[in-house]
């Protein structure tokens, strides 16, 4: 360590007097995003904010480099330079030896739930958890972390067969990132609205953690086949990586084809604590995501345990052991709609293990961060953590496809449909196509039963567009044209024109319909013999799942 630590910029030229240094130490993105949890537990003002790399991690890229530049209110410092100055606190989300190098007082807290992951390379032997190492926590033979923080009691046991010594500056402080969790709930369905389930949706989340023992790595396919086999207008199917996966893959490439089917894939760095908030299932591996969305009472399938790389002690492996599991090569639509049918499996036995003083996280650890920054007082407020912004998904992503296999049945005058986002790489027979005009490609287009026009454009009237349709699809069923959210102009394969329009109810006064739902509504109600004639004087019911739309005709022009 440098015998004169590098001068701070002069005070003169500061608006607000800086009474305290604090310096964030990430490893990971993983690691920074979890230190930005705790550190929304100080007020900015009076704290002089930096963030550095701790150089050595696998997973450190420029992602991570980029990310930490765009973050508002902070100084980005080399290592080399941030070892060199002195601050009054730092504060770190996964720890390594080289960080006795660091000139402040050091609060290490984990990335994850609790301490469960074997990583030989950080811990030196093969039964420690990370983060629980003696190789990790001393230097010299001298524990140089101030605060080792713990969510559960629990982790003390193993603290003691691992790194004994460390056992005085340990501190059962709960969980930040899950406290947050909890306290979004009341935005939950704002998160919903922002991933796409709406009209009755229910979400379904897929987690993966790292590594090829994680669900990505065994069964990649799993998201674009969910998606494919969960009918569209009653599920959205979003999909959260392990920024870990990021860091040496390229997700949004590799899942394309399933974003362009209607996936929402989750970006690393925010949105999946939203998106986890937000869910009514969840499937996933031994990562935290998974355990953190058991702990909220989420129904939860298991499609890896990871008990290969998991300290066999710890929470984490027991609930890999205990989870409901979910068949990947099975029905995956029925393994879906049975769990949610289900009351959640109660798995709080395992959950508690690794989560206490739930909700309590924010009064721990404030006035501990306090502590050490002498120049501050702690506000006299009840201390809170702010709720998780709303998700949003990877750009590129379709809010709806633009080519369904459709199945459906009529009843009367109640037409029942699920759609199937289409799959080129699934060719079973399932129902007909049905396709707005922005589908690529024409092999798909001369096979349709259903068209649809979704966007209106004046300079190419809804009449002429579907005379030109017609004429150069002579196989089409159905026809529409937009007019509006809720009205549409259709044309019947004898040539009919008629316009529809969708009617408000007391639970929806101001309604709209897609008009691929609706030209696939009618092309089915025909196709079960319904008389077009009659369809000015009944009209149809459109039901999806469980939400149910009235819409009237009258002859068109």
């Amino acid at each position: 360590m440098p015998s004169r630590p590098h001068a701070w910029p002069a005070d003169r030229w500061n608006t607000r007097p800086v009474r305290a240094r604090v310096l964030a130490v990430a490893r990971t993105l993983t690691s920074a995003t979890r230190v930005l949890d705790v550190l929304t537990l100080l007020n900015p003002d009076g704290i002089d904010r930096y963030f550095t790399v701790n150089p050595g991690s696998a997973f450190a890229d420029r992602a991570l480099d980029e990310y930490l530049h765009g973050l508002p209110g902070f100084t980005v410092l080399d290592w080399e330079d941030a070892v060199s100055r002195r601050f009054d606190l730092a504060v770190a989300c996964a720890v390594h030896s080289s960080m006795h190098r660091l000139d402040a007082r050091l609060v290490v807290l984990p990335h994850g739930v609790g301490y469960n992951r074997l990583v030989t390379e950080s811990t030196g032997d093969t039964v420690t958890a990370a983060g629980l190492s003696r190789n990790e926590l001393t230097h010299r033979g001298r524990v140089f972390v101030d605060v080792l923080g713990l969510s559960h009691p629990e982790q003390l046991d193993r603290l003691r067969v691992s790194c004994p010594e460390a056992l005085d500056v340990a501190r059962v402080v709960g969980d930040p990132c899950f406290d947050r969790m909890l306290g979004s709930r009341r935005s939950r369905d704002g998160y919903r609205a922002a991933l796409g389930a709406t009209g009755g949706r229910r979400l379904v989340v897929v987690s993966s953690t790292w590594s090829e023992h994680s669900l990505f790595g065994r069964r990649p396919d799993l998201p674009r086949r969910l998606v494919r086999r969960l009918p569209a207008d009653e599920y959205t199917v979003a999909v959260v990586l392990h920024p870990n996966v990021w860091s040496r893959h390229d997700p949004e490439a590799l899942l394309d084809d399933a974003r362009r089917m209607g996936l929402r894939l989750i970006p690393p760095h925010q949105g999946w604590q939203a998106a986890l908030v937000a869910a009514d299932c969840v499937i996933g591996d031994h990562g935290s995501v998974t355990v953190y969305g058991a702990a909220l009472n989420h129904r939860t399938l298991l499609v890896a345990t990871g008990a290969a790389e998991l300290d066999p002690r710890s929470p984490g492996y027991a609930f890999g052991q205990a989870a409901p599991v979910l068949d990947p090569d099975g029905d995956l639509a029925a393994q879906v709609e049975q769990a949610l049918a289900r009351d959640p499996a109660d798995l709080s036995a395992i959950t508690d293990r690794s989560l206490a003083h739930r909700g309590e996280s924010a009064r721990l650890l404030r006035p501990l961060l306090h502590s050490f920054l002498a120049g501050l007082d702690e506000p006299g407020d009840e201390p809170a953590l702010p709720p998780y912004p709303r998700p949003a998904p990877c750009p590129g992503t379709v809010d709806r496809p633009t080519a369904y296999d459709v199945e459906g049945r009529s009843e009367g005058t109640e037409v029942s449909l699920r759609r199937y986002p289409f799959d080129p790489h699934d060719h079973a027979p399932r129902g007909f196509h049905a396709l707005t005009d922005e589908h690529p490609g024409d092999a798909l287009r001369y096979t349709a039963e259903v068209l649809a026009r979704t966007e209106v454009h004046a300079e190419r009237p809804a009449a002429r567009w579907l005379a030109d349709s017609a004429a150069e699809l002579p196989g089409l069923a159905v026809a529409v044209a937009a007019l509006g959210p809720a009205r549409h102009l259709l044309r019947l394969r004898a040539g009919l024109l008629l316009e529809a329009r969708a009617e408000p109810d007391w639970t929806c006064p101001d309604p709209a319909v897609d008009p691929l739902l609706l030209g696939s509504a009618v092309a089915c109600w025909l196709a079960d013999g319904g008389d077009p004639a009659g369809l000015p004087r009944h009209g149809l019911t459109v039901r999806t799942g469980e939400h149910r739309t009235r819409v009237s005709f009258r002859t068109g022009p």
